[in-house]
């Protein structure tokens, strides 16, 4: 079962060993991201640095002529990716007989929303989530599709992971989040993501909805979640408490908004690369999900994507539905944590390949060759071994 590990190319800038101590961790390749959101990230083995910090969403290489005219555009990052760290980090580590894929984050930019408020979703009490744009808006959908065919295609990238290509929500581990308050479930999850800008409140118009209503009803149904008496029922309580019409008239704007998004992304991703690109999208197949694995529909997303990279933190489960699609030749990718201090579990790796695989995964990511310590990459060295 082929594996690959993330990095970052801070990882690997200024580091001449990191390739090859990638490389004998026994995976075949590396997602490579290309394009990202902002953090701060340790570097445990760099020679130079302990602790990077990205200050904003950038693309880790020099984005080209076409963003020129246009008010939505990519930034490039500070100095902690200059010039083309990702192009510099890529040849070193197909040196060292890696195979690179681009890893590029989309619709998951606080600096977009903080330059462009207008951009990002809008809750249905008017708050903004300016790391969360609105995938519903023409001029957002037109960035995001150029910067996933610009950021997936880079010289010498064998294909891409494209993740956040659907709909983001309140959870995004902000800097000093303070959101944990109140436990919001899988219904106050959903009805905190619903957008209510004005390309979204058109959007549930023309599904049967009324907009002001539909923001009425939704806070009136999260009232109880704030008062601490909120059970949570699951995707049945937002039915229970939008009523059904109402929760199908969101469910048909934001899956068909969804979707329409991915096809549009995937196809310009395929007309700006080679023949045998490979294009996986990052995917949870619940599909009222959202986030940086968004939910989609199994049977659509392997329709338009060669495959998909699926979360496995809370076990190996979310890969059956993709399995269930029995689409030959398709990728499913069970994504493992493997750094201990971020609740990753390097020690039970082969027990956890070992299940993906009885689920149907073909591959598997691990995440994240950068960010684990020594002793995490001992565990994941021996259980490639013994693959």
């Amino acid at each position: 079962m082929k594996a690959s590990a993330f990095v970052y190319p801070w990882d690997v800038v200024g580091d001449p060993a990191a390739p090859d101590r990638i490389a004998a961790l026994g995976v075949e390749q590396v997602t490579l991201a290309a394009a990202y959101h902002s953090t701060r990230a340790l570097t445990p083995r760099h020679p130079r640095h302990r602790v990077v910090t990205a200050e904003h969403a950038a693309v880790l290489y020099p984005p080209d002529d076409r963003w020129r005219d246009r008010a939505l555009r990519p930034h490039p990052a500070g100095d902690w990716a200059p010039g083309d760290a990702y192009g510099t980090a890529a040849d070193a580590l197909a040196r060292a007989g890696l195979e690179v894929h681009s890893w590029v984050v989309l619709a998951h930019n606080s600096r977009l929303g903080a330059e462009h408020p207008d951009t990002s979703v809008v809750n249905a009490y008017g708050d903004r989530y300016p790391w969360a744009p609105c995938i519903a808006q023409p001029a957002t959908r037109a960035y995001l599709v150029g910067l996933a065919a610009e950021a997936a295609v880079r010289p010498g990238a064998r294909g891409t992971e494209l993740e956040s290509l659907g709909w983001y929500g309140l959870q995004h581990l902000h800097a000093h989040d303070k959101t944990g308050g109140v436990a919001l479930g899988e219904a106050g999850t959903y009805l905190m993501a619903l957008c209510f800008c004005p390309a979204c409140r058109t959007g549930y118009g023309e599904q049967g909805a009324d907009p002001d209503e539909l923001a009425a009803a939704v806070r009136d149904a999260l009232e109880p979640l704030w008062r601490g008496t909120a059970r949570d029922e699951g995707w049945a309580g937002v039915e229970k408490l939008l009523g059904p019409a109402r929760t199908a008239a969101t469910r048909a704007w934001r899956d068909g908004t969804a979707r329409t998004l991915q096809e549009s992304a995937v196809r310009a991703v395929r007309a700006a690369a080679p023949d045998g690109f490979q294009v996986l999208l990052h995917a949870d197949p619940v599909t009222h999900h959202v986030g940086a694995n968004p939910g989609v529909d199994p049977a659509h997303v392997l329709s338009v994507a060669d495959g998909v990279v699926v979360p496995c933190a809370g076990g190996p489960g979310l890969l059956a539905p993709f399995a269930a699609q029995g689409r030959e030749g398709a990728v499913l990718a069970a994504n493992l944590g493997v750094v201990s201090g971020m609740g990753g579990s390097p020690g039970t790796l082969g027990v956890d390949m070992a299940r993906a695989r009885g689920l149907g995964a073909t591959e598997i990511r691990l995440y994240h060759a950068g960010l684990a310590s020594d002793a995490d990459l001992d565990a994941v060295r021996e259980a490639l071994a013994a693959r």
